[in-house]
């Protein structure tokens, strides 16, 4: 459905590095984070390439949503409950061990800054115990098309271009100190987005869609992280009325 969908809207790709991806065997793919289908534009640069496969994390509330609801049931994704994910962790480990592909957003949700934020340690504990390497994965461009505080519009969406670049597979011991690999990681994502950012041929100068450091209208992180905040607080609230009314 993704490819179709792409294929109508003549999204572009620039793809780079796609050989780390390996033809066989578990791997973890650490993706940024700036649009709702990143997790499809991934897995469609990856399928043009080798016809792999992947499986991907995401919240347990994405799932209900219609469309990217309906892409990721029907591709049978692991819903994380972020309140209690030892199952979906537990998931993940037995896809890994068996030569799976999966996708995680270390970042845990949408970032509207579009630059990396601090990352949870899941992916370093997934590697230190799946025994598969983690594989940085940058994407550029696809939140044009579909992202968070931003009405989708055909003419931001058609025939954009989006960059996606993968770096050299990380190891990761049983005993290194998941603190440190997830501080690595994020620094290496970090880097390859400003590469990206720079390397992109369209002008963001002015743009919704460009991060507020490189002329961009797009909040400052510390704005976004507020607005996030703000938001859970919000929903938490709404959460307690509803089951306040069902006593």
């Amino acid at each position: 459905m993704g490819r179709t969908v792409f294929a109508a809207l003549r999204l572009k790709r620039a793809v780079t590095g796609i050989e780390h991806v390996p033809n066989e065997g578990g791997a973890i793919l650490a993706i940024t984070h700036f649009g709702y289908l990143d997790f499809a534009l991934t897995e469609w640069v990856i399928w043009c390439h080798n016809r792999r496969k992947v499986r991907f994390m995401a919240k347990e509330s994405v799932f209900a949503k219609p469309v990217i609801g309906s892409l990721l049931r029907g591709m049978h994704h692991i819903p994380v409950n972020m309140k209690a994910g030892a199952a979906a962790f537990d998931s993940a480990i037995t896809a890994l061990k068996s030569g799976e592909l999966l996708g995680v957003f270390p970042e845990a949700g949408v970032n509207a800054s579009f630059t990396v934020r601090d990352l949870k340690s899941g992916a370093a504990r997934l590697a230190a115990q799946s025994g598969v390497p983690i594989i940085p994965v940058a994407v550029w461009g696809g939140h044009r098309v579909l992202t968070k505080n931003h009405k989708p519009t055909l003419r931001d969406a058609y025939k954009t271009l989006v960059s996606v670049t993968f770096a050299p597979p990380i190891t990761v011991r049983p005993d290194d100190d998941p603190a440190e690999v997830t501080q690595a990681l994020h620094d290496q994502l970090q880097g390859m987005v400003d590469t990206l950012q720079r390397d992109y041929p369209v002008d963001g100068t002015g743009q919704w869609w460009q991060p507020r450091h490189l002329g961009g209208t797009a909040p400052t992180p510390e704005e976004a992280a507020a607005a996030d905040a703000e938001r859970k607080l919000r929903r938490e609230a709404e959460a307690a009325e509803r089951a306040n009314k069902t006593k």
